[in-house]
């Protein structure tokens, strides 16, 4: 008994001690994941500048515009949960691989519909390719980010949220407004990149690394873990964790307010503010420009601090306020700076500190299905912002109710995260 011990052991050892990996490695993942991220918000935004030319195209109104974001994000919402579990089971990168080839393949499909029935279809099928990314990523990147940078990587994988999220509006309207190129143009061009990177992530990411840090007790871990019955997790138990539970409502409320501005704010800024051609991508580019120094700085302070509540309690107040700004004031010069302010404090500054915060809850052996739980909640915030929102500005004939709209679901998610702990809570565990 005591040989097959020993050799069951060794067994073990030599699988973890095949997937150690350098110092160097993170950035690499880091670097990998960033570029993944500007693929999906540029896809995503690449829409909204030329809204109104394909209103006109297949003459529908703002309602049904809200709903072609609406379904993208209702399929991408819908599949985080069985992609993230997916994932666990049988490797992410080949998730990610898969999903991005689908991904690829519906957006060039996107701008050859010929009818706006086939365009819904087409903008299903790519968010469903995009809804193989969060939980996957994130549980690749927080396996390979040493512990004491895992804000900060987080950070930097995420500002790719802005680099995208500005490059589709310029890449938009610079090619369509500007230019006068088809509306179609920039599906064609998104397509290429999107089908590469997401083989990439599967030649040159590792599976279920162990970080250098971890390297001297990972075996011995795995060992004892050998010893006792492997706990299952349901997905059901992330949801009776307080801490979790509460982070997922703060998120659902980051991002509807988040994907209002990405929807709404260049038809916006254009119907209700006069700003016209390269100024409209120009202008709202500010929001995710903004978003990396923030995003950044403010989790270099949470990597030091580590202090949940005290950095949603900072930055979520000014980040609602900046919300409601963009709707209210009409100065051109005073639009900038909350459009700046809201960059800063807002979505891509607070999901880093979220996601290190569910990292932290969350059970190890599903932590893949817990991001994309979280991520799932959330995302069905850009499910009902793109298309509540286009009611409201046919119903009311403006969109400043919708931005409004956000800024009081951004109270309510400060609210109920105030009964957080920053104590890891080990319900689920």
């Amino acid at each position: 008994m005591k040989m097959e011990n020993e050799k069951a052991l060794g067994g073990i050892k030599a699988r973890y001690q095949a997937m150690n990996v350098s110092q160097r490695y993170w950035w690499k993942v880091v670097a990998l994941c960033f570029v993944g991220w500007i693929l999906m918000y540029a896809d995503r935004t690449i829409l909204n500048p030329v809204q109104t030319l394909i209103a006109q195209e297949y003459n529908i109104n703002n309602t049904q515009l809200g709903l072609a974001n609406s379904i993208f994000f209702l399929t991408y919402a819908v599949t985080q949960i069985p992609f993230g579990v997916l994932g666990d089971k049988f490797g992410r990168r080949l998730v990610i691989m898969v999903g991005f080839l689908v991904f690829g393949i519906m957006t060039f499909f996107t701008g050859i519909a010929t009818s706006f029935g086939m365009f819904l279809l087409f903008r299903a099928l790519a968010g469903m390719g995009q809804g193989t990314y969060y939980g996957p990523q994130y549980a690749l990147s927080t396996e390979a980010i040493p512990t004491k940078d895992l804000t900060l990587g987080t950070a930097i994988i995420n500002s790719g949220m802005a680099f995208g999220t500005s490059g589709g509006y310029l890449l938009s309207s610079n090619l369509v407004l500007q230019r006068g190129m088809s509306w179609q143009t920039p599906f064609y061009i998104m397509a290429i990149p999107t089908i590469i990177v997401g083989v990439l992530f599967m030649v040159l990411l590792k599976e279920k690394v162990v970080r250098p840090e971890d390297q001297d007790s990972a075996a011995t871990a795995a060992a004892a873990e050998t010893a006792k019955p492997a706990a299952k997790t349901k997905v059901i138990d992330l949801f009776k964790n307080r801490n979790l539970l509460l982070a997922f409502i703060l998120c659902f409320c980051s991002i509807y307010a988040n994907f209002v501005i990405i929807t709404w704010l260049p038809q916006f800024l254009q119907a209700e503010r006069g700003f016209e051609g390269n100024s409209v991508g120009f202008i709202a580019s500010l929001v995710p420009w903004a978003s990396i120094p923030g995003a950044i700085i403010f989790a270099r302070i949470y990597d030091k601090i580590k202090k949940t509540k005290l950095m949603i309690s900072m930055l979520v107040p000014l980040s609602l306020l900046a919300v409601f700004g963009i709707a209210f004031v009409t100065n051109r010069t005073l639009l900038i700076v909350v459009l700046i302010v809201y960059g800063l404090t807002g979505k891509l500054a607070i999901d880093p500190i979220l996601v290190a915060f569910v990292t932290k809850n969350a059970p190890r052996a599903a932590l893949g299905t817990a991001l994309s739980a979280y991520n799932f909640i959330g995302m069905s915030g850009s499910i009902l912002a793109p298309y509540i929102t286009g009611w409201i500005a046919d119903s009311f004939g403006s969109m400043q109710i919708g931005f409004y709209l956000a800024a009081g679901l951004l109270l309510v998610g400060l609210i109920c995260f105030s009964f957080a702990s920053d104590k890891r809570n080990l319900t689920t565990d």
